[in-house]
């Protein structure tokens, strides 16, 4: 399970869900984050399971944003460091929050250039007891070399009809490989809408039944979408079994467009 939630697809086939166990992080960082806190996280920082970056006033420059820090449940009070079953714990909690917090519903949490991170504790409070976990707002995913600045709150920032600074578009001849940016940027894709393919109790159909589920789909969306013109190119993103069984139940359609 991941460590960095990617709730923008970012590429055709898969999620990064290998998550980052590594045995670097802070030893230090047993002390409970304050709620609300800003930092400047790099991709880097993210990488890593554990994270005492000081915090910097929001009305400063900043790249990340605590939005939830919580507890685990006692049945992991014994819990190795990186077992699994912690993280995809940790996983469903922050990535339920998110969207309460920024105003994201499951479609446009898939089409936003935020994502989201949780951290634990460093290796030395995590054998000291400290159980808690922390969720934090990020601005790119997990293919970005930097992140965006983000405003003084997160809060409700995805409410509405989102300013296109935050919404995900897309730059080159097709969607798969292209190179992923902000719409408010020169683009020529933008991620416009979503498929539901399959409720929380539904078993994974195949990849080829997904597949040809998402294009029927995203053909005609989109097309509505454009209002239906002549002629149109449409893209979509779809997932596999890790992304299933991860949660994730949509994929996403993208309209070739410059606005």
């Amino acid at each position: 399970m991941p460590h960095v939630r990617r709730v923008v697809p970012f590429v055709l086939a898969t999620l990064a869900l290998t998550g980052c166990f590594s045995s670097r992080g802070s030893t230090t960082a047993g002390t409970v984050p304050d709620l609300g806190a800003c930092r400047m996280l790099s991709p880097d920082d993210v990488s890593r399971p554990s994270n005492d970056t000081e915090t910097v006033s929001c009305h400063q420059p900043h790249t990340a944003q605590t939005f939830a820090v919580l507890t685990l449940p006692h049945q992991f009070d014994h819990a190795s460091y990186d077992d699994p079953e912690v993280a995809a714990f940790a996983y469903r909690a922050c990535g339920g929050r998110f969207g309460d917090f920024t105003g994201a519903d499951e479609s446009l949490a898939m089409r936003t250039i935020l994502s989201w991170v949780w951290f634990r504790p460093g290796t030395a409070a995590w054998d000291s007891g400290a159980r808690w976990y922390r969720c934090d707002v990020i601005g790119g995913g997990d293919q970005a070399r930097s992140y965006v600045d983000l405003p003084t709150t997160t809060k409700g920032l995805l409410l509405g009809r989102p300013q296109d600074r935050w919404m995900v578009c897309a730059q080159g001849a097709t969607v798969s490989g292209s190179v992923k940016v902000p719409c408010s940027d020169k683009h020529d894709w933008r991620a416009v809408t979503t498929i539901v393919l399959g409720d929380a109790g539904t078993s994974y159909p195949g990849d080829t039944s997904v597949q040809r589920r998402t294009r029927d789909f995203c053909s005609k969306s989109v097309g509505a979408w454009l209002d239906y013109p002549v002629d149109y190119d449409f893209g979509y993103s779809w997932f596999h079994r890790p992304e299933w069984e991860a949660g994730n139940r949509r994929s996403v359609c993208w309209a070739r467009t410059d606005s």
